[in-house]
């Protein structure tokens, strides 16, 4: 399968806070964000792996491209990595998504962190529902809640998704950021860019109002690594 990591954010609330090293580049259990994230992949049949970052942190497409020649723990990486600054997740989705086709794909962001032994059960379970057809699309979410601004997911009894909303209502879970999504999708992403939108969570909106047939699967935990003090709360997560 194909992966696709998003980590062309500045990083700006952890800057604020004083933290100069660049978010991809933080350490989380002693290696890098960026690194985490490829291992995940790799240990998860990756096909590829593309990862846009911007060009204003010219220590991440370093690092990159020293991976992409060397490998990582000595494994090759199939690695492509794309250097351009975007005003918005949903462009940097766009930037990458030519590489995207011929299959399902699995995208994050760069400071999602989430059990790998999880993981590797919901990357099971998105491949066998996309060939038996019993859906689309399959977003990881959560009912653990520690975000400014979570984006509730609304979902029927059997985990079909029915909406994305910014208030709670019933709904008992969250988005993780963590999106296993078909070729199809691609021309939702389209639509939503000719339309001037830029936020992810109306690019979700959209897939569900066009009609794109989403379910949910839960992970028990899911951290990103907004804040200084979110490295704390990582580190102690990934060690559990």
């Amino acid at each position: 399968m194909k992966y696709a990591i998003i980590a062309a954010g500045d990083g700006s609330r952890l800057a604020a806070e004083g933290l100069a090293v660049p978010k991809p580049l933080v350490r989380i259990g002693g290696e890098p964000l960026i690194d985490r994230l490829l291992k995940v992949f790799m240990d998860n049949d990756a096909e590829s792996i593309v990862v846009i970052c911007n060009d204003r942190m010219p220590g991440v497409a370093a690092h990159l491209k020293e991976i992409q020649r060397g490998g990582l723990d000595g494994r090759a990486v199939p690695l492509r990595y794309v250097v351009k600054s975007t005003p918005s997740s949903m462009h940097s989705f766009f930037e990458i998504s030519r590489y995207l086709g011929g299959g399902p794909f699995c995208m994050t962001t760069v400071d999602t962190i989430f059990r790998a032994d999880e993981f590797t059960s919901y990357v099971k379970a998105f491949t066998g529902a996309v060939a038996a057809g019993e859906c689309k699309g399959m977003m990881g979410v959560t009912d653990y809640i520690d975000d400014e601004r979570p984006l509730y997911v609304e979902t029927d009894a059997d985990l079909n998704i029915t909406g994305f909303l910014d208030s709670p209502g019933s709904c008992r879970y969250i988005s993780g950021g963590i999106y296993g999504l078909t070729p199809a999708s691609l021309t939702t992403l389209d639509g939503c860019l000719r339309r001037g939108e830029s936020r992810m969570r109306n690019f979700q909106r959209a897939l569900v109002a066009d009609g794109f047939r989403l379910k949910a699967w839960p992970f028990s935990k899911v951290l990103d690594v907004d804040h200084v003090e979110d490295i704390k709360k990582a580190e102690e997560f990934v060690s559990e």
